[in-house]
């Protein structure tokens, strides 16, 4: 039965809409979807140039006193700000440090045998992904809302599609046809379309939450743990790895909880901040935080992250949401493949567009030729 023409008058507001929008920002969407996409498996990328990043899956693993002393050895001038565990059983633990010119360097040491492997330059695949696909290299202050921004044509381009689309849900298994070149592509679009709609949502959903913290919405961060000797009265030390490896014998015994992701010495190498993933579900590793005093030991303070208000909790799961970061390779992968998903939608639709006006043009010529 044909639609009541109310009804079809209305579809066809919604299918201007999501064309006018896939026209307009297509490259730009697709540009930032792509990059974002990349962004998944940057680590990955960053392991198949840098031979320092690979290392070989042994028994018992170093443990974090052993690694902070072997970067401390290897550059001693240089200031250690925060070593991160491995990415993946073939990685080596990194060391964020600052050189005596102020340049940071990344420094790789095995978590199997304790040894330096390397150092490589601050700025690698991963920030340049990260970069371009967050603010598009441009200061932070505009990049970060112009590329957020495009959470809002995402979501309407969510909202159309399900208005153009009848009787969507019937369109997770159908095959793409092949007589014809619009056909094949507008299946294509729509196949992708509807397996990805639940990633849709979720990037626009995410993409908006940033949209609103860089326009001043960000949620007060919780109270900081104080470490001695950061009030810049002391001057810089290496921190001892005994005092290390007690704090966080000490932290398993008060937190077994919580799975040690990095550590942070304090500027005096007196002090020494522990963050890792506990019982708080989706949250980034900073949410759940241990502070000791190296000098004899003692607990600071935990913060807990089930203990953060609703606003803080959002903010915190933005971005494990947003990259798949919550989980392991599995999660990753899905993550990779809807955000390709999500970059084809944005090419094919242009493409779809092309070939529609195409057809348009060949029609009206056929007519003239009639006439003629």
């Amino acid at each position: 039965m044909p639609e009541p023409p109310r009804k079809a008058a209305g579809r066809r507001r919604w299918f201007d809409l999501h064309s006018w929008i896939g026209l307009k920002l297509c490259l730009f969407m697709g540009f930032v979807c792509f990059t974002g996409t990349l962004a998944v498996f940057a680590q990955e990328l960053d392991w198949l140039l840098h031979a320092e990043m690979r290392v070989t899956p042994g028994g018992q693993r170093a443990s974090w006193g052993t690694m902070v002393d072997a970067v401390q050895r290897a550059h001693p001038t240089w200031t250690l700000q925060g070593l991160s565990a491995p990415h993946a059983s073939r990685f080596a633990a990194r060391a964020q440090m600052r050189t005596d010119d102020g340049r940071l360097r990344f420094v790789w040491v095995d978590p199997y045998s304790g040894k330096v492997t390397g150092d490589t330059h601050w700025f690698n695949v991963h920030r340049l992904l990260r970069n371009t696909h967050r603010h598009l290299m441009l200061p932070v202050r505009y990049g970060v809302p112009l590329v957020a921004a495009l959470a809002i044509p995402l979501l309407l381009s969510l909202v159309s599609s399900l208005f153009i689309y009848k009787r969507w849900w019937r369109g997770f298994f159908s095959w793409p046809r092949a007589d014809r070149p619009r056909r094949l592509w507008g299946d294509i679009h729509r196949l992708c379309g509807v397996w990805s709609l639940w990633f849709v949502a979720l990037i626009a959903l995410t993409g908006g939450w940033y949209l609103v913290e860089s326009l001043g919405g960000k949620a007060t961060p919780p109270p900081k743990i104080s470490l001695p000797g950061n009030d810049g009265s002391a001057a810089s030390a290496p921190a001892d790895p005994a005092a290390i490896d007690r704090a966080v014998a000490l932290l398993r015994q008060h937190w077994p909880e919580l799975r040690v992701a990095g550590m942070q010495p304090g500027t005096a190498g007196t002090g020494l901040l522990i963050d890792g993933q506990a019982q708080a579900w989706l949250v980034r590793d900073r949410a759940n935080v241990a502070g000791f005093d190296l000098r004899d030991g003692r607990l600071l303070g935990i913060q807990d992250g089930r203990t953060l208000d609703l606003h803080q909790r959002i903010a915190e799961m933005a971005d494990p949401l947003h990259f798949g970061s919550f989980g392991g390779w599995p999660v990753r992968l899905l993550w990779f493949l809807a955000g390709a998903a999500l970059t084809a939608l944005s090419f094919t639709g242009v493409y779809l567009y092309g070939l529609r006006v195409a057809d348009a043009l060949r029609s009206a010529r056929k007519r003239r030729s009639h006439e003629t």
